[in-house]
């Protein structure tokens, strides 16, 4: 198992794509009739983004024992954020985790129609992701178990609290995967059409920027952050190309740090905003697990293989710099504990910090970073009104207050 010096975690897009466009910046028009367009046409939202624009309005809760509406907002916008995780991290499982029955076991009872046992995976795939670290299947099986212990804790919380707990299963419609291995179950979540963010890496890096103070920063993989490009085999059509497959395992490899920096910036944005020291502690206990995955994905990703492959059903081009070989401090493959830098202030002395942490629009910021992604391509419109109001309510929530 290959270890390097350290530089950690991170968060969701902390600059999100959306608005930017004009063609997803939308004004804000009547729920109602939002809800019953989308009723007809819900289906057709593949960009998804200019939906996130619509205004659907806030859903008080009553009848909450220890917790306050806001606390009981932030935790269902955590237990779906937490749903859609899972429901990528099973697709990864699936293909390129180890294959016993304890994951795919669990998600069988927190699924209805997820089929119980493993099958297989794809065994190319999977030694190609261990070219980035021989331990990656083991990891990928943990984290899966993670992400699903976090949703059904979260939820069983609320229920214990007289919320509402989270459900997606209504959404579960996207396709998966077409690989021997893959099992046909509706998904929440596309990893065959993935746009990634690589800022991170340099983000963690930077002595100087901090994306709260305003700061943006570079890919370290530029050609990931355009295009799109699959993460987990389509078909068994991208088996056939070594090269591609191999990029397509790197895709992955940087792709689990991107998921795992959003929490890592997540769980301290909104535990900034809860009343209930106990639901502080929820978040700062789970929000903890984040940043230890990040840790671990973030040296994993630096092991890449220095590759080129074009898709060869797209014609999109992705090239993977040799960043072990790295002297560039921005790019420097084992400095992967974060550098001190600015934090609150740049009159204060620099910090080892996560980054960002800023509270403001964390949530919806959160959902943005995940459209930008690539991640619900093909999604309702239904699903996007659902999960924008859970980003509303959380964002809304304020210490002290309901």
């Amino acid at each position: 198992m290959k270890r390097k010096s350290r530089s950690t975690e991170s968060p969701s897009n902390p600059n999100p794509k959306i608005g930017e466009d004009a063609s997803l910046t939308k004004q804000a028009f009547n729920r109602r009739s939002f809800l019953r367009n989308s009723m007809v046409a819900g289906a057709a939202a593949t960009v998804g983004a200019g939906l996130l624009e619509a205004v659907p309005s806030a859903r008080a809760q009553e009848g909450l024992r220890g917790i306050t509406r806001g606390d009981a907002a932030i935790l269902r916008f955590l237990a779906a954020a937490e749903l859609i995780e899972s429901d990528l991290w099973l697709q990864y499982a699936e293909l390129g985790g180890v294959q016993d029955n304890e994951v795919f076991a669990i998600a069988s009872r927190q699924i209805p129609g997820y089929p119980d046992g493993a099958t297989g995976g794809i065994p190319t795939y999977t030694q190609d992701l261990t070219q980035l670290d021989m331990d990656m299947p083991q990891y990928i099986h943990d984290n899966t178990e993670d992400e699903l212990s976090h949703e059904t804790f979260i939820n069983a919380y609320l229920v214990s609290k007289g919320a509402q707990p989270v459900s997606l299963d209504r959404f579960r419609t996207l396709p998966s995967s077409k690989a021997t291995g893959a099992k046909q179950v509706g998904r929440l979540t596309n990893l065959m059409q993935l746009t990634v963010d690589t800022s991170w890496w340099t983000r963690y890096r930077s002595r100087t920027g901090n994306p709260d103070l305003g700061d943006t920063f570079p890919n370290a993989v530029p050609t990931l952050a355009t295009g799109q490009h699959p993460a987990i085999p389509r078909s068994d059509d991208d088996l056939k190309d070594a090269n591609f497959l191999q990029a397509i395992a790197n895709t992955a490899g940087f792709h689990f740090a991107f998921i795992e920096q959003g929490g890592s910036s997540l769980y301290p944005q909104l535990a900034q905003r809860v009343s209930s020291v106990e639901v502080l502690r929820i978040l700062l206990s789970i929000g903890g697990t984040e940043i230890t995955h990040f840790q671990t994905w973030h040296d994993k990703a630096g092991n890449a293989p220095n590759i080129s492959a074009t898709d060869p059903k797209t014609g999109v081009m992705v090239s993977f710099p040799k960043l072990s070989a790295s002297t560039d401090e921005d790019l420097q493959a084992n400095l992967i504990m974060p550098e001190p830098t600015a934090f609150l202030s740049r009159d204060f002395p620099v910090c080892s910090i996560i980054r960002p942490t800023a509270t403001k629009g964390a949530a919806m910021g959160a959902i943005r970073s995940f459209v930008d992604d690539g991640l619900f391509i093909g999604q309702s419109a239904e699903f996007f009104a659902f999960v924008r109001e859970l980003a509303e309510e959380a964002d809304a929530a304020r210490r002290g207050g309901n």
